[in-house]
């Protein structure tokens, strides 16, 4: 079973399991639920966010539109599917 079935199981389960359940399971990882790292604590990552809000909003960032970005996209499935062929 893969990690992506897992996780779907585990979400079912906790949607429907009993209150006492649910504590015990959260009881096993609550260490870790409190230990997940907060990108919002990560003094470098926030500046990273600023110096590139900055850059957007001067318009120095080179940004695309969704138009823009869906042809690119569409361009390179075409470029793969040319590339995958040519290899057979």
């Amino acid at each position: 079973m893969g990690t992506i079935e897992m996780r779907q199981k585990l979400h079912d389960y906790i949607e429907a399991a009993e209150d006492r359940k649910i504590e015990a399971i959260y009881t096993m990882v609550e260490d870790e639920i409190e230990e997940a790292y907060n990108h919002w604590e990560d003094e470098e990552f926030v500046e990273e966010l600023v110096k590139e809000e900055e850059a957007y909003l001067s318009g120095v960032a080179k940004t695309y539109s969704f138009e823009e970005v869906n042809t690119l996209v569409d361009e390179t499935i075409k470029k793969a599917g040319k590339n995958n062929s040519a290899q057979r």
